[in-house]
């Protein structure tokens, strides 16, 4: 039988082998281990029952029993498809960000340990069935984030490694405490057992929910809520993600908007609203004032900028409003357009920041206004990028198109109906900065300094086994979303989605 703790713990490995060869191989080895990792994740899908209710795959051992109760704290790791959808972008994503890592030489032993090293504590949050654990391997992928931003980053890589640190650890306090909280309450670690906790007082009609008071779930969600918040990134917590976007190398630009951005959105699916479905109800309102703030202004803030890389981080802070939206809208559409636009968004803009980086490794800069011309000079570079572009501003064919019309059905018949109407606004302004740079970018005249093929040569075979799979992935979920869709509705319908109507007093549908 396919073990969850073998998928979590074999970048361990690769890192531990890292260790011991020289320098030279370490990229090698990442490699490997990350197709490994993928392969695994892959076969996990084909043993699988998608559509079957509950945890697949599960391990339990006691770890550190009498902790609040008899159990106290346990190894428990499982799966459902909504892990499962996430667990295989990680592992897709990864590898990709791996074969990018190609061309990494300062440090290069460290930098692929820290990869892999952040590679587990990714894994970890999304097979992860105890609070605890959850916690331990939410806080791991700190540290390597930290190294990889503030030692292989930009010229201001310490100011962006820091201020990203900082705002995590601010969310994670936050989380803590309401994690201390629910455990004290309910006298368990286990999140299948608190969410069952929760759907009996809601059966039961417990205003005061798994904590006994209503000002105390709410006090809790909204720490929650915070503490997730800080990472989707959420509006105004969204501040940290463009520094980190444009000091990060591209590689882990790509891992940090295709993954580590989705923790935030899984944890409020996977626990804040299950927890705290009647707090989640009462804050749609506010949640989506937020979301819509988020869409707009990053939206319109992507549009003002002139370094290339800046401008598709905001463009992250803008789509990622679809994810809250989605969730304060608590119906069916809704929340499953929300989980499809972090899966649409962890392939697209991965692809996006590795667009960038292409042209930056020729360029040496990242000012729009100076380049022009590049689709009469890198003509196949030109298409994939398009691809990319398209697809974020959602046009039909890709998946940032699916993403954004199920999150907008849902919101439309949410209770908060108005915030996703002015929320379109941001769809045009996403197709206006996204045209504009195409336009200055590829269309215009070409300089003289890009008519050069040995300076400006068109995609190299790594570039091309990098973009391409993004690019196929991105097509596919924009032409068959039954895939995706399929993975995340059991838990979605048959949990979140029944907790919220019944929470709102109504269907949820």
């Amino acid at each position: 039988m396919l073990s969850l703790t073998a998928l979590v713990f074999l970048p361990l490995v690769g890192m531990l082998v890292c260790w011991l060869l020289p320098s030279k191989h370490a990229r090698v080895v990442n490699i490997v281990f990350s197709a490994l990792v993928l392969l695994l994740s892959v076969a996990l899908w084909a043993q699988m029952d998608v559509g079957a209710a509950g945890y697949q795959f599960e391990q339990t051992a006691s770890w550190l029993p009498g902790i609040v109760s008899e159990e106290g704290i346990q190894y428990h790791v499982g799966l459902d498809g909504l892990g499962l959808s996430l667990v295989l972008l990680t592992a897709f994503v990864t590898l990709v960000s791996a074969i990018a890592s190609w061309k990494i030489e300062k440090q290069a032993k460290g930098y692929h340990m820290m990869f892999l090293l952040l590679l587990t504590g990714m894994l970890g949050v999304f097979v992860a069935l105890d609070l605890f654990l959850f916690y331990v391997f939410w806080e791991i992928m700190l540290l390597p984030m930290y190294f990889l931003i503030g030692i292989w980053g930009g010229p201001r890589r310490q100011y962006a490694a820091i201020k990203f640190f900082l705002y995590t650890l601010f969310g994670s306090v936050l989380l803590l405490a309401g994690v201390i909280l629910v455990v004290l309450k309910t006298g368990s670690w286990s999140i299948p057992e608190i969410t069952a906790q929760a759907q009996a007082a809601l059966a039961a009609g417990e205003a005061g929910g798994i904590l006994g008071s209503t000002g105390l779930c709410l006090a809790a969600f909204i720490g929650m809520f915070i503490g997730f918040a800080v990472k989707v990134p959420c509006f105004p917590f969204h501040t940290w993600l463009p520094d980190a976007h444009v000091e990060a190398p591209t590689p882990i630009s790509m891992i940090l908007a295709g993954v580590l951005l989705k923790m935030g959105g899984y944890g409020l699916i996977r626990i804040a609203y299950p927890f705290f479905p009647q707090a989640a109800v009462d804050s749609g309102l506010v949640i989506s004032i937020l979301s819509t703030i988020a869409i707009v202004y990053g939206a319109f803030v992507a549009m003002a900028q002139t370094d290339f890389k800046r401008m598709i981080a905001y463009s992250s802070v803008s789509h990622m409003g679809f994810v809250t939206l989605g969730l304060a809208a608590g119906t069916a559409w809704g929340i499953n357009g929300a989980m499809y636009m972090m899966l649409a968004h962890g392939t697209i803009s991965a692809m996006l920041f590795m667009i960038v980086g292409v042209i930056y490794d020729r360029a040496h800069h990242r000012e729009i206004a100076k380049f022009g011309g590049l689709a009469w000079v890198m003509p196949k570079y030109f298409i994939l990028a398009s691809i990319a572009f398209f697809a974020s501003l959602g046009l039909p064919g890709g998946s940032g198109f699916i993403a954004e019309i199920t999150t907008f059905v849902g919101a439309f018949n949410g209770p908060h109906r108005i915030w996703a109407i002015i929320s379109l606004l941001g769809v045009v302004l996403t197709a206006a900065y996204y045209l504009r740079t195409l336009a200055k970018v590829f269309l215009l005249d070409t300089p003289e300094v890009y008519k050069d093929a040995a300076k400006f040569p068109d995609l190299s075979a790594r570039e091309y086994a990098i973009l391409v799979p993004l690019a196929l992935v991105t097509i596919y979920m924009g032409i068959v979303p039954a895939t995706a869709m399929d993975m995340v509705k059991g838990f979605v319908e048959g949990t979140l989605v029944p907790m919220l109507g019944q929470a709102a007093g109504g269907a949820g549908q």
